[in-house]
C-alpha cells in the first residue's frame, strides 16, 4: 500500500491523473477495509446477542455428506 508521500510525490512527478486516482482508491479501499474488520467481531455480537467468548464447543460443523 502507497502512503501520503508516494501519493504526493506521484503528483509532483506529474504522473497521470488514472494513476494518481487509482493510488487514492487504493488508500480509500485499505483503510475502509481495515475498519470494517475491526467492527465486524462487534457487529456480529450485537446482531445475533453473542457473548465475547466462543468456545470451539458451540461451533457446529457439517461437512455436507
Amino acid at each position: 500500500m502507497e502512503n501520503m508521500d508516494d501519493l504526493l510525490d506521484n503528483i509532483i512527478t506529474d504522473e497521470s491523473p488514472s494513476q494518481i486516482s487509482d493510488t487514492i482508491k487504493d488508500m480509500l479501499y485499505a483503510k475502509t477495509a481495515s475498519r470494517v474488520d475491526s467492527y465486524r467481531q462487534t457487529a456480529a455480537n450485537a446482531l445475533f446477542n453473542a457473548s465475547d467468548e466462543v468456545s470451539d464447543d458451540e461451533v457446529e460443523t457439517s461437512d455436507g455428506v
